[in-house]
């Protein structure tokens, strides 16, 4: 059995979220809205290399989306910001939101209980 069937399902989602939670970064800030007043390796560096730092525990898939997890917060805030304050991306923000809510919804589904005694 491969190492990737035995990830739970929720991991897997997780890491779904995850991959593409950096694909809209890089569609986003590359294609359809690049940056106008800032340099875009610093966009880029800003919002897609924190999303590779987990990278470095992969090994162990639950450490991996706890680190991208934490990080979806500071995506979560920008989709809200985004969304209140730009129409023409709100669509985008949107997304944005609901895969930063995934990767936590995975955390939180990813914890198991304590039996009771």
């Amino acid at each position: 059995m491969s190492a990737r069937a035995a990830l739970p399902t929720e991991q897997r989602v997780g890491l779904l979220a995850w991959i593409a939670l950096v694909v809209l970064q890089l569609v986003w800030h590359l294609w359809l809205f690049p940056p106008q007043q800032m340099p875009l390796s610093l966009v880029l560096a800003i919002t897609v290399i924190p999303l590779l730092l987990p990278l470095l525990a992969i090994r162990d898939p639950r450490r991996a989306l706890l680190w991208v997890g934490i990080l979806s917060l500071f995506y979560f805030c920008h989709g809200i910001a985004e969304g209140w304050s730009s129409s023409s991306e709100r669509w985008l923000a949107l997304v944005e939101i609901v895969l930063t809510l995934l990767l936590i919804g995975t955390l939180g589904a990813g914890v198991k209980r304590k039996q009771r005694s």
